[in-house]
């Protein structure tokens, strides 16, 4: 059996606290079903996966190894649903959408928004993204196949091309009227786009305003104070980062001539954002931003082999400069076990700059304008740090080797080594920006080379120099 229990429940756990019907996907109601897929039962299949969201079954085929995976997606067979495509991890949506079959496939796209199928298609094979172009309806073939065209990880390829607008002449009372008697509506809408007779959206009307008013109330009375307009080429950060700043709910996208071509809302924005944030993470742990749990072992290697290449260099440069004060180590033995701690705190002063200083990059808190104040406090931080330090670590080379000097040197050395960390771990980010670098990818390496390299030369220097 693939569970690997001897008895297994056939009925996965309610959640505690949640509503009648919700569950959670834990490791009970994971055997569960896959005891249903080892003895074949369909129909126990259906009933257990039913009551999960989308998300859920995708953790699910995450989680489960290939030859499961397989098997699984062959007994769900029509109930496949086009949502848990579209939340699959894309390391394992290619091997996903090959395991089903064409009719079961051309069923789960044609439920999906525009804006769903394109981020499904963007990064497959052409054998594969002809498969799901195939399956769609002619209409919507055309409006996935124009996204497409619009650069990577721009607004055109995150946008819905299902809008709803209006003409701005128009009262709550039409508006209404209209809604009530359209046939083709989103599954779901926050604002009514307002646009002028040449289609350039003009103002947005949220739903809550426009059933809340009289119909003879003009739309143009009700619109919101807060309007931004899209450009399709625009970069999806920045997109991601509009609707952060100015807390939108949706917001209409246009072409080259201001024309209205498709809406982003919030959902797909933020999750632009979470997607910018998991990038970071994984650069700063020079592991690749496509990292994934389902990676194989030859993948996972190649991603983070390049990285550790940089980082023997580095760490060779570091012992360079140790190997320059080999005779003072050697007359002083208590320097070789000094040393490290100088280093490593030095590294770990310059790391928590370092993430402060990527995420307000990010983030657009950190600018020109405010770069010296950030960098002067970051200064301070170190100088302040240091001294409390210095004086725990002068204490304790003290007491445990017994000279005071040695004191002194340690002390001193921390303090410069963490006052060089904090500027390290700001200015760096800031400088590989400014050179069109991502600070996220690369300043890790310069900032833990800067903090071993001062570290161990101050350190070992001031010993040579007060001790020698």
């Amino acid at each position: 059996m693939s569970t690997g229990d001897d008895q297994v429940e056939n009925e996965p756990p309610r959640d505690e606290g949640g509503q009648d019907g919700a569950y959670r996907l834990d490791r009970k109601a994971v055997a569960a079903i896959l005891f249903a897929v080892d003895v074949g039962d369909r129909d126990k299949l259906i009933e257990l996966m039913e009551p999960l969201h989308a998300a859920d079954i995708a953790d699910l085929l995450e989680q489960v190894n290939a030859f499961d995976r397989g098997r699984l997606i062959r007994l769900y067979g029509r109930e496949f649903d086009g949502d848990i495509l579209s939340e699959l991890d894309e390391s394992i949506r290619e091997d996903v959408i090959s395991m089903l079959h064409p009719q079961v496939l051309a069923e789960a796209v044609r439920e999906l928004d525009s804006d769903d199928v394109v981020d499904l298609v963007e990064d497959l094979e052409a054998p594969q993204q002809a498969a799901i172009l195939g399956a769609l309806e002619a209409a919507d073939r055309v409006a996935v196949q124009q996204a497409l065209s619009y650069p990577d990880n721009s607004a055109g390829r995150l946008m819905q091309r299902e809008v709803v607008f209006a003409p701005d002449h128009w009262n709550v009372g039409q508006a209404i009227d209209y809604l009530r008697n359209s046939d083709e509506l989103p599954e779901q809408f926050y604002h009514i786009v307002l646009v002028d007779p040449r289609l350039h959206p003009v103002a947005n009307v949220t739903l809550g305003k426009l059933m809340g008013s009289p119909r003879n109330v003009p739309l143009k009375d009700i619109c919101e104070e807060v309007f931004q307009v899209i450009p399709a080429e625009q970069d999806e950060a920045d997109v991601a980062y509009a609707f952060n700043q100015y807390h939108l709910i949706s917001a209409p996208v246009v072409d080259a001539e201001g024309r209205l071509v498709g809406v982003i809302t919030i959902d797909d924005a933020m999750a632009v954002l979470d997607e910018e944030n998991e990038e970071d993470i994984l650069r700063l742990a020079g592991v690749g931003e496509e990292s994934s749990l389902s990676d194989s072992v030859v993948d996972t290697a190649r991603q983070r082999l390049p990285w550790l290449a940089v980082n023997l260099v580095t760490a060779i440069l570091a012992s360079l400069v140790i190997a320059q004060f080999a005779e003072t180590i050697a007359a002083l033995v208590a320097l070789a076990i000094l040393m490290p701690i100088v280093a490593s705190m030095g590294g770990n002063a310059g790391t928590q700059s370092l993430t402060v200083a990527v995420r307000s990059l990010a983030t657009r808190d950190l600018t020109r304008a405010n770069a010296w104040r950030v960098i002067r406090r970051e200064l301070l931080v170190g100088l302040v740090n240091g001294v409390i330090f210095a004086v725990v670590m002068g204490v304790v080379s003290l007491v445990w080797f017994g000279t005071l000097d040695l004191g002194y040197v340690i002390a001193a050395a921390m303090v410069i080594n963490l006052v060089v960390a904090g500027l390290a771990g700001t200015a760096v980010p800031i400088v590989l920006e400014k050179f069109g670098v991502d600070p996220a990818l690369a300043s890790g390496t310069f900032v833990t080379t800067v903090t071993d390299v001062v570290g161990f030369f101050v350190f070992l220097g001031l010993a040579g120099l007060v001790l020698m």
